[in-house]
């Protein structure tokens, strides 16, 4: 892997079983980084126990915040 950002985001979507109306929380739990060849490379951030379906979203970058 090179030092170029990742291509998506991996996130667990947990929901409330008892309530189906109720939207997801999406926790990021690591990084994917695509291969030429079209396959991916997931990376789990350190410490982190994951289980159930992981979803990769496209990276979408960060508004940058101004400091004053």
């Amino acid at each position: 892997m090179d030092k170029q950002l990742p291509s998506h985001i991996a996130y667990i979507v947990e929901k409330d079983e008892d309530d189906a109306e109720a939207k997801g929380f999406w926790r990021e739990v690591g990084a994917v980084w695509q291969h030429k060849s079209g396959g991916f490379d997931l990376v789990i951030h350190p410490q982190i126990s994951v289980s159930g379906r992981i979803t990769c979203r496209e990276r979408k970058d960060k508004p940058a915040t101004a400091t004053q």
